[in-house]
């Protein structure tokens, strides 16, 4: 018998199953990324969007198609983190607002809905670029809209245009050459084809696991220290050397590996000549130790418990709160009447959050590369700050969208969004502004300086892969620039002089350096010095980041 209609009750578990699928193929999706940076991104980040909806209408008492299809575009909206969740979050206002007027959902309204969905994510997009998430959507409401006049039956109407979203992704790495090169296809559009196939799986009546949508639902109540007992399986963080007194054979890797898995997890073993690297949480350090005897002799052992760290962080983490409680409570009773302009800025690392400090910006959002802040934590921020006019300096691409979000969404202040993609633009970008001069005069010679800035920043890889041309392996050092992989090699400093050498031209005048929190203070230094013997005629500036990953990141101007 055909299936002619979506109800309220059916929408919300269709919804909410597509967002239990994304997450749990949110790491599968993380790793489609064409850039092997140690960084959660697509699938984080769509996941981290999704759920922030599906909080709202798990938390519906008395749902209705209006208030179902408020709460997934309001949660997305505000909850939405970089740009593939910024256009996950206009896929779903556009198709809400197109079915929020019905009780039942029919395939006709249903490819109204993708159509809109579509139309909307597209004008959300500065330049819209063919391969990605949109090219996805285009095809699944390009399939929806051909059916509806064809068949009312949604058995044949929903797996016809997932079998076309497979389609058009598959076709993406011909549209992006960089993903054709990488071998991968979209991951934007691989997380929106979870969250259909979720949805598709509900429609099924199959068992569906929101285990990871109540757990974050506000229902559950943790005492301090439960969470310690109750999460950390195993209690003890074992490390050690083994010393090996006879050949450590492939055969006795995979061995001593089974063991260590029958007593613990987390587990690493690296052999390399005559030592063993072990790595492993467990409840009796003293059985790996046992064991690994019958190996040889052991060095470097230390074993923490873990439940006691948590327990101290669960303190630590809760005084933190507090502090920022009663800082926020005091400013709030120090609030001078509302000023003209005021800025914020999105950062990480102890170091560069105090420059900008300095530099005299109100607001400092945690995050970046490794966790884009949400629009709602924007949102928060410019509620936090009293000013007529906020500048907004996102410094990564992929915030870019979050904040141009957060400016849609507020009427009350002017908020200007500089469209800065590193923290070095940032800082220039703040630097740059003029006190004397008006907000428009501002933003234009803000937008000019940025322009005059070279990025580069240094990580490691943490895949194999090829891009840029360039053969990457797990564990290279990569020099990355504002359009791209620079620089691979085997050296944090090699690599970096590797990839200065292609920012630094005659019109040069100063390197700014941000040592990250894996280098020491005399290392960077020491490092300074060697690039001032290579480029005499260019400043040399050196400061404490302290970001995490990235070992430098640095300006050329």
């Amino acid at each position: 018998m055909a299936v002619k209609t979506i109800n309220t009750d059916m929408l919300r578990k269709m919804f909410l199953a597509g967002a239990a699928n994304l997450e749990a193929k949110k790491e599968f999706i993380n790793e489609l990324n064409v850039f092997p940076v140690p960084d959660g991104d697509t699938g984080t980040n769509m996941t981290l969007t999704i759920m922030s909806a599906a909080k709202e209408v798990q938390a519906l008492e008395t749902p209705d198609m209006v208030s179902v299809a408020k709460a997934i575009s309001s949660g997305s909206l505000r909850g939405a983190r970089g740009n593939s969740g910024v256009i996950l979050s206009q896929l779903l206002r556009g198709f809400t607002k197109e079915i929020r007027d019905y009780d039942k959902i029919d395939a006709v309204t249903l490819a109204r809905a993708c159509d809109r969905a579509t139309a909307t994510a597209y004008k959300a997009v500065m330049k819209p670029k063919e391969g990605t998430i949109l090219t996805v959507a285009k095809g699944i409401s390009q399939k929806a809209a051909e059916l509806a006049e064809t068949t009312d039956d949604l058995e044949v109407f929903i797996p016809e245009v997932i079998k076309r979203a497979e389609e058009v992704l598959a076709e993406t790495p011909e549209l992006l050459p960089v993903l054709k090169e990488a071998g991968v296809v979209d991951s934007g559009g691989q997380g929106l084809l979870e969250v259909i196939r979720g949805a598709y799986d509900a429609f099924q009546g199959k068992e569906i696991d929101y285990s990871a949508i109540d757990a974050g639902s506000g229902t559950r109540v943790v005492k301090p220290g439960q969470q310690a007992e109750t999460d950390i399986k195993f209690g003890y963080c074992t490390e050690f050397i083994i010393m090996t007194e006879k050949e450590f054979t492939d055969k006795d890797e995979t061995e001593f590996k089974a063991y260590l898995e029958s007593i613990g997890d987390s587990i690493v073993c690296v052999a390399d000549d005559d030592i063993v690297k072990i790595h492993v949480h467990t409840n009796d350090p003293g059985l790996a130790i046992q064991k690994a005897l019958t190996y040889g002799q052991l060095s470097r052992m230390k074993i923490d418990n873990m439940r006691e760290e948590h327990q101290e962080k669960l303190i630590r983490d809760a005084e933190k709160v507090a502090a920022q409680q009663a800082k926020a409570a005091e400013t709030k009773k120090k609030k001078e009447p509302r000023k003209a302009v005021g800025f914020i800025a999105v950062s990480i690392g102890e170091g560069m959050n105090e420059i900008f400090r300095e530099l005299g910006v109100d607001y400092i959002i945690e995050g970046g590369q490794t966790m884009n802040p949400s629009t709602d934590d924007m949102l928060n921020a410019i509620d936090e700050v009293n000013a007529d006019h906020i500048f907004i300096l996102p410094n990564n691409k992929n915030i870019i969208l979050a904040a141009n979000q957060a400016q849609s969404l507020t009427s009350d202040k002017d908020i200007i969004v500089i469209p800065t993609k590193t923290v070095p633009q940032g800082i220039t970008a703040v630097i740059s502004y003029m006190p004397e001069s008006d907000v428009d005069t501002n933003l234009e010679a803000m937008q000019e300086a940025i322009k005059n800035v070279k990025t580069g920043q240094v990580t490691y890889a943490v895949r194999d892969t090829k891009i840029d041309d360039k053969e990457i392996h797990e564990g290279d050092i990569m020099g990355i620039g504002d359009q791209g992989i620079l620089a691979v090699g085997q050296s944090v400093e090699e690599t970096t002089k590797e990839m200065l050498a292609q920012l630094v031209d005659e019109d040069s005048e100063l390197i700014s350096l941000y040592f990250g929190q894996d280098i020491q203070e005399e290392e960077a230094q020491a490092f300074a010095q060697s690039v001032e013997e290579l480029y005499p005629d260019v400043d040399i500036d050196v400061h404490m980041g302290g970001q995490p990953i990235y070992y430098y990141v640095l300006s050329v101007e």
